[in-house]
C-alpha cells in the first residue's frame, strides 16, 4: 500500500476487509489487495488483505491490517477483520430500521434498489466499542457506514442480502489506552471520522492550515475561542459562543498560542476535556498521548497541594484514567460533604491559565488573557477559570 506520509483511517481498513470477503464468497477469489472507494476526499486506496477464507458456505473472514502512515496512532498494525454472510431476506434484522432515526445514519440512494441499508446490515464485533448507555449502539459512524454501503452495493445482485460483521481482535485491549470511555464508548474502538486520509500527527501542512485559520480570525475578531477536539466544539456552540469565532487545535496547543500572541490576539478561551487540558497545567503543550502524559503526576500534585490525605493522593495517583480520578475525588465528595473537585480543578484550571499566558510572553513578548473551561465526559462543564468567567460574559 502506498498512502504517502498520510496513511489509511480505520474504516477504510474495515471496509477493504468486507470487500475481500464479500467477493470470496461471491467468485471464490482469493484477493492480496482490494480497492476502496474513500469518497472523503474522491480517490481509491488499494489496500493489501492478509488472508481470506470461507467459514461455510454462506460465509467468510477477510484480514487486513490498520497502517496509518507517519500517524503516531496506536492501532498501527493491528488486524481487522470483515466477516460476511449471505443471510435470507426475511431474516434481516429490524435493528437496521431503527438505525434510520439515529444521526449516525447516512441515506444513500440508488437507482436499482431503494436504499443499500436494505441489503447491508452492519454488526460491531468483538473489539468494536459501543455506548455506554446502549449496549446496541456499536460505535460505528457515518464514514465508516458510508464506505461501506457504497463499497459492497455494487457487488450485491438485487436478490442479496448480507450482514458485515466487523472485528477488531485487539480492539479490546487498544481502547484502554485511549479516552474513549471518556466520551461514552466503552469494550472496544470506534469506527469514527469523516475522511480516509490520517492527517499525520508530524504533518506541517495539517498545522499550517490551522494557523491560517487562526489569522484570518484573528483579523476580525481580538477574542477566539480554541477547542481541542470536536466535543469543544460541541459544547462552545451549545453554550451560543459564535461559531466565526471557534477554533479547532487539535493537540498542537503550544503552536496555536504562539500564532495567537504573534497576532496581537487579546484572549483566548480553551475549550477541551479535563482528561486533556490538565496537560497544559504542567507545562506540555503538545498534547497527543504518544509525545507526553504525566495527567495523573499533575492531578495528584494539585491534591497533595490542597492537602488531601495521603491514602486519596494514592488512589489518584493509581487510577487507570483521570477520569477515574475525577470520581473518586466526585464520591469522596458525597461522603465527606466536603468540595474537593471544585477546589482541585479550579486550582488546575488557574494554572493551565497561567501556563499559557506564559509560554505566550516567552515565546511572543506579548500578553494574552488566557481563560480555560474543563468539562466531562458527559460534556458537563467540570470547572471555569475566573478569567474564563470573564470572557464568557463577552462572548455568550
Amino acid at each position: 500500500m502506498n498512502a504517502s506520509s498520510s496513511g489509511y483511517t480505520l474504516p477504510v481498513f474495515a471496509c477493504a476487509a468486507a470487500i475481500a470477503a464479500l467477493r470470496h464468497l461471491q467468485q471464490k477469489l482469493t484477493e492480496d489487495c482490494v480497492t476502496v472507494n474513500l469518497i472523503n476526499p474522491s480517490g481509491k486506496a488499494a489496500i493489501p488483505i492478509e488472508q481470506v477464507a470461507k467459514l461455510n458456505h454462506q460465509s467468510a473472514l477477510a484480514i487486513t491490517r490498520s497502517d496509518p502512515g507517519d500517524h503516531l496512532d496506536l492501532t498501527r498494525h493491528t488486524p481487522v477483520w470483515a466477516m460476511v454472510e449471505l443471510i435470507e431476506q426475511q431474516s434481516i434484522s429490524l435493528e437496521k430500521h431503527q438505525r434510520r432515526e439515529d444521526k449516525e445514519e447516512i441515506a444513500i440512494t440508488n437507482s436499482r434498489s431503494p436504499l443499500p441499508q436494505c441489503q447491508i446490515e452492519i454488526i460491531g464485533g468483538e473489539g468494536i466499542g459501543h455506548r455506554i448507555d446502549n449496549k446496541k449502539q456499536a460505535a460505528i459512524y457515518s464514514y465508516a457506514r458510508q464506505l461501506l454501503y457504497e463499497n459492497l452495493f455494487p457487488l450485491l445482485r438485487t436478490d442479496e442480502k448480507i450482514a458485515v460483521t466487523i472485528i477488531l481482535p485487539e480492539g479490546r485491549k487498544l481502547a484502554e489506552r485511549t479516552s474513549n470511555e471518556a466520551f461514552g464508548i466503552v469494550e472496544g474502538l470506534s469506527l469514527l471520522g469523516t475522511t480516509g486520509i490520517v492527517q499525520p500527527l508530524t504533518a506541517p501542512g495539517q498545522l499550517e492550515i490551522y494557523q491560517a485559520q487562526l489569522r484570518e480570525k484573528a483579523a476580525k475578531f481580538d477574542s477566539l475561542v480554541f477547542c481541542i477536539g470536536e466535543n469543544g466544539v460541541d459544547l462552545a456552540q451549545r453554550l451560543g459562543i459564535d461559531p466565526q469565532r471557534l477554533i479547532k487545535t487539535a493537540n498542537w496547543l503550544g503552536s496555536m498560542l504562539v500564532v495567537a500572541g504573534v497576532q496581537r490576539v487579546k484572549s483566548v478561551l480553551l475549550f477541551g476535556y479535563h482528561g486533556k487540558m490538565i496537560k497544559l497545567a504542567g507545562g506540555i503543550f503538545h498534547t497527543h498521548h504518544h509525545l507526553a502524559d504525566g495527567r495523573l503526576e499533575i492531578l495528584t500534585a494539585h491534591c497533595a497541594r490542597l492537602g488531601l490525605p495521603s491514602s486519596i493522593l494514592r488512589q489518584i495517583f493509581d487510577a487507570p484514567t483521570t477520569e477515574a480520578a475525577l470520581q473518586i475525588l466526585q464520591k469522596l465528595d458525597q461522603e465527606e460533604r466536603s468540595h474537593w473537585v471544585e477546589q482541585i480543578y479550579s486550582a488546575i484550571a488557574a494554572q493551565i491559565d497561567r501556563r499559557s499566558q506564559g509560554y505566550i510572553r516567552k515565546h511572543t513578548e506579548q500578553e494574552v488573557c488566557i481563560g480555560s473551561v474543563l468539562f466531562d465526559r458527559q460534556r458537563r462543564i467540570l470547572i471555569e477559570s475566573s478569567n474564563a468567567v470573564l470572557l464568557l460574559r463577552n462572548l455568550c
